[in-house]
């Protein structure tokens, strides 16, 4: 090392282990480190390439040189001199800022280190190790900026090596994997984060390792360790492979951005609107006042309560259009329906509801009654002992509430058309987050659109009660003793308060022993058509009592109908005769009757279709059916056998097959008519069925029919009105 040259690595010298030589690109070469010697004379013996790419001197014009001589300003001169030689002679060092001289005669200042050296021979040399204090600084700045934003950042970062074990975590990653620095830093993915899917991630990584392209914004949703149920985690990873300035593969970064709000909030809008838009299909499938409460209630358990109630204000139900509560008076509710979930703590706050049906008394200071008071929500995020008293409709209820552990409570109005009806009672008992403003919001939306589907079933129910009430005063309760026949009828409303109103039946003695038999059907439905059907009825009984024939009769309801507001309607009407043993039937627009007699299959009686009344103008004719003791006619309307879907023939040989097979009393005909031939329930049924007494007949009034659909019976209305 005392001769003066260029210093360059002994062959051979390459330390053990490593096969390569040095790639560019590392630190060192971004530095461009400067290393010279000087004797202990202050000779330069050993310059570095970068030494002359830093002060310009080439070896050959800088060895052999006085280093003070040929770097150092004249002004620096003695003071370099000075420290040169307490270093050579001292040891230690010296390091600082120093301003060398260039080549070119200019001046930079340079970062300087100097150490002493000593041979095997006991020569003393320096060592001085110098890079351009620009770059330096330059380099220094970015590490701690570096440094300073993965500390600070809220993004977790890490760096792992070339195998993919983490070599730096910061803070905000220690955060969102619930794991310190020291459990990661030397580890592999799999041996710190076992939670996590680490053959998907590890596989991840060596991919971006391999390829050098990194992979962005790679969605994951896992559970940090020691996390309870419900504490995942949806991240955004992403990773980046590490090089250095010459290309080469230094390890991986990964950057972890925890979305898991937003992933939450996201997931909880979904299901908000996943339960609106059920709400729009779910509730209100009927008219049914009771199976629309239902339907509310069980729309939002469990996904927004644990226990839903529907109660609506006494006073709607009996036909007051406002049931609104003045402020500071009791309330009276009807219970229509309570939902609950599957928990036992859910059955045990049902217990405490009022049960559909019931009808219970609020006092002014309830929740209930203030909601439906006010028309506005009552929200209690977190209900206290103190609140279940306002809760509750007695000591008892306030117990079941207390043990069944109910936590957060709201009730919002059902408000339609500007109206309260009534209120939706909401309680979290097995949910343990408490309902918040947006529950408050998504709950007043779920109401505001079944508060009109229980408007128009409150409406539909009073009209369907009115619709029937006025069907069935205008029918006949009790026909009278016909001579010769024995008479069964049935009415059976439509399942829809729109299609009631228009079927009739009849049955009218006449002075000379003869009986008129008639059904009709008035086109049209509600009360229009009931109150259209009275007047039709009442006319054929006033025509009946002149005695005519049934072609005239038919005439002059035709005459009747069209002075109706342009009222049409089908109609059979039939003359018998006992003492001839048959019958003169006229049509006008009517499905043709049947004529059952004992050991034949049933006939449809074949008659002239003839126009609907109503039409005007049109001539009607009247048939003669010949009827034997124990032959039946069977009069009935489109009801009984129409439908949407089939033709009518094949409906009339349906009816015909079923009427097929060993004698019937005229009563259990019409429960079998009734109860196999109506295909749903969407058009009124009036059917008449007339039989030939025979002569060991006994001769009796005629009873009413004991099926439910019977007008005469009590037990067949519909209920009342609410």
């Amino acid at each position: 090392m005392g001769s003066a040259e260029t210093f360059r690595p002994e062959p051979g010298r390459i330390p053990a282990g490593r096969t390569d030589r040095h790639q560019p690109g590392s630190l060192l070469d971004v530095l461009s480190v400067a290393a010279v010697v000087l004797d202990q004379d202050g000779r330069i013996v050993l310059w570095s390439p970068q030494a002359e790419e830093l002060f310009g001197w080439t070896p050959a014009e800088a060895l052999g040189s006085f280093a003070a001589r040929l770097l150092v300003a004249e002004e620096d001169f003695e003071t370099v001199l000075a420290e040169f030689a307490r270093v050579v002679s001292e040891g230690g060092g010296w390091s600082g800022v120093f301003p060398a001289r260039h080549k070119d005669g200019g001046s930079r200042l340079i970062e300087l280190r100097t150490m002493r050296l000593e041979d095997e021979d006991g020569k003393l040399y320096a060592l001085g190790m110098s890079t351009d204090q620009a770059v330096l600084r330059d380099v220094e700045r970015d590490l701690a900026l570096s440094l300073r934003l993965v500390a600070q950042s809220p993004i977790g970062l890490a760096v792992l090596d070339t195998e993919l074990r983490y070599v730096l975590v910061n803070p905000a990653l220690e955060r969102i994997n619930d794991l310190p620095a020291e459990r990661h830093i030397g580890r592999h993915v799999w041996e710190a984060l076992p939670y996590a899917d680490t053959e998907q991630i590890e596989s991840a990584m060596r991919r971006v390792m391999e390829t050098g392209n990194p992979l962005l914004d790679e969605f994951s949703v896992g559970r940090p360790v020691g996390s309870g149920v419900g504490s995942d985690r949806a991240l955004l990873v992403s990773y980046y492979r590490l090089e250095d300035p010459g290309g080469r593969p230094l390890g991986l970064a990964t950057s972890v951005v925890d979305v898991t709000d937003r992933h939450r909030a996201a997931a909880e809008a979904r299901r908000r609107l996943s339960l609106v838009a059920d709400a729009s299909v779910l509730i209100g499938t009927t008219l049914d006042l009771d199976q629309t409460a239902r339907e509310l209630a069980e729309v939002v358990v469990p996904d927004l309560a644990d226990v839903a109630a529907v109660d609506v204000l006494d006073t709607i139900l009996g036909g007051t259009r406002s049931g609104s509560v003045p402020d500071g008076q009791a309330a009276v509710f009807r219970a229509l329906a309570v939902a609950a979930g599957d928990t036992a703590e859910a059955a045990e706050a049902v217990r405490a509801a009022d049960p559909p049906g019931q009808i219970a008394k609020y006092d002014a200071d309830r929740l209930v009654t203030q909601c439906v008071s006010t028309g506005r929500p009552v929200h209690i995020a977190h209900v206290t002992a103190a609140d279940l008293p306002r809760i509750a409709r007695d000591e008892d209820a306030v117990r079941l509430l207390a043990d069944a552990g109910l936590h957060s409570y709201m009730a919002v109005p059902l408000i339609a058309r500007g109206e309260v009806l009534g209120a939706l009672d909401l309680k979290r008992i097995d949910n343990p987050a408490p309902f918040g403003e947006d529950d408050v919001v998504l709950a007043g939306e779920l109401a505001a659109r079944a508060a009109v589907c229980i408007d128009n079933a409150r409406w539909y129910q009073r009209e369907r009660a009115t619709a029937l009430t006025l069907q069935r005063d205008l029918l006949p309760h009790r026909p009278p003793r016909l001579t010769g026949l024995d008479i069964a009828y049935r009415y059976q409303p439509a399942g829809l308060a729109t299609n009631v109103g228009g079927d009739w039946f009849d049955a009218i003695p006449q002075s000379d022993g003869k009986s008129a038999l008639v059904v009709g059907d008035v086109m049209g439905s509600g009360i229009n058509a009931a109150a259209a059907m009275g007047q039709l009825r009442t006319a054929a009984r006033t025509l009946t009592g002149l005695g005519i024939e049934p072609a005239q009769v038919l005439r002059h309801l035709d005459d009747t109908a069209s002075g109706l507001d342009q009222m049409i309607a089908t109609c059979v009407y039939a003359v018998y005769d006992p003492e001839q043993g048959r019958a003169h039937v006229a049509n006008a627009g009517h499905l043709p009757p049947v004529v059952l007699r004992p050991g034949r299959r049933p006939e449809l009686v074949e008659l002239p279709t003839g126009a609907p009344l109503g039409v005007g103008g049109i001539p009607f004719e009247s048939v003669v059916v010949e009827l034997a003791p124990g032959d039946q006619l069977i009069l009935y309307t489109d009801g009984l056998v129409e439908t949407r879907d089939e033709a009518i023939d094949s409906r009339l040989e349906a009816l015909l097959a079923l009427l097929d097979g060993p004698p019937r009393e005229p009563e259990a005909t019409c429960d079998l008519l009734l109860k196999d031939l109506p295909e749903g329930n969407d058009d009124d049924v009036a059917l008449l069925i007339a039989r030939v007494r025979t002569e060991r007949d006994p001769v009796s009034e005629p009873s009413a029919p004991s099926s439910p659909a019977s007008p005469a019976s009590p037990a067949s209305a519909e209920p009342p009105a609410p």
